[in-house]
């Protein structure tokens, strides 16, 4: 699964990273060591230009740039924006079958940078109810992830007709490979550099053949860094976060319970 990463480079470098145009209209976040569902992110998109009216120009060359939104899919048929809470991944296995998904996968693709994501195992020997660690999985070299996600675009049957729509993401996932199954059975689908283009590609509908994970190689070249249960919290968010633990006490948080996923209420 993907449930929480950190996103820390500014737009300007992600154009350079992405050869992409910077499409966030100054609205991008700020740097995010704890990016948690439901929060607004920056993703790559690729789209052919619209005229003046609105038409998309189909004969001119797709244009690849940054866009903002919002993590969690809501479906454009869906009665209200809830249901994007749900969403935040969606399963490689299956997503070309169920209909919340399955049209955003055949046109709306869009590629989610991160410098790494976070996932939790339980320890060694310890019971069920024992505090699960948490390791940051990243690149050794600094260069972003980009992970495979899909988006769509959602208008409030209820709003004013002419309101901005709300743009939505979510995460493919799939099973998890080489050295990452020791900390978890699912993963964040990754996109290697040279298969960008063919996930972006606006004419590309048919993408069932682009679901396969990356290989062992790209897997075991990653770093997989114990640290500290400070992360567990979204109200914590900072460097620290990123920094590696080497021991079990420094992995507790103040209280000492190492209590998982303390997403903040939603009233």
């Amino acid at each position: 699964m993907c449930g929480r990463y950190a996103a820390t480079k500014d737009p300007a470098t992600l154009m350079k990273e992405f050869d992409a145009a910077d499409g966030t209209e100054g609205h991008a976040p700020t740097e995010n060591y704890n990016v948690a569902p439901t929060k607004n992110i920056v993703s790559v998109v690729e789209r052919h230009p619209r005229d003046e009216e609105g038409k998309v120009q189909e004969d001119e060359p797709a244009v690849r740039s940054l866009r903002v939104m919002r993590w969690g899919l809501v479906p454009f048929w869906a009665k209200d924006a809830g249901i994007g809470s749900r969403m935040i991944n969606t399963r490689a296995e299956t997503a070309t079958e169920k209909p919340a998904f399955r049209k955003a996968l055949s046109r709306r693709r869009c590629l989610i940078p991160a410098d790494g994501w976070y996932e939790w195992r339980v320890a060694e020997g310890a019971g069920k109810k024992a505090p699960k660690e948490p390791f940051f999985m990243t690149t050794r070299d600094g260069s972003s992830l980009a992970f495979a996600g899909i988006w769509e675009t959602w208008r409030d049957p209820k709003g004013e007709p002419d309101a901005p729509p709300l743009i939505t993401c979510s995460v493919i996932t799939t099973d998890a490979i080489g050295q990452l199954t020791d900390i978890h059975d699912r993963m964040p689908l990754v996109m290697p550099k040279e298969r960008w283009q063919d996930w972006l590609d606006p004419d590309r509908t048919d993408a069932s053949g682009l679901l396969e994970p990356p290989g062992l190689e790209w897997a075991d070249s990653l770093e997989l860094r114990p640290v500290s249960t400070k992360v567990n919290s979204v109200r914590n968010n900072g460097p620290e976060l990123l920094e590696r633990v080497e021991t079990e006490a420094a992995n507790l948080d103040e209280s000492g319970t190492g209590a998982l996923f303390d997403l903040p209420s939603r009233k």
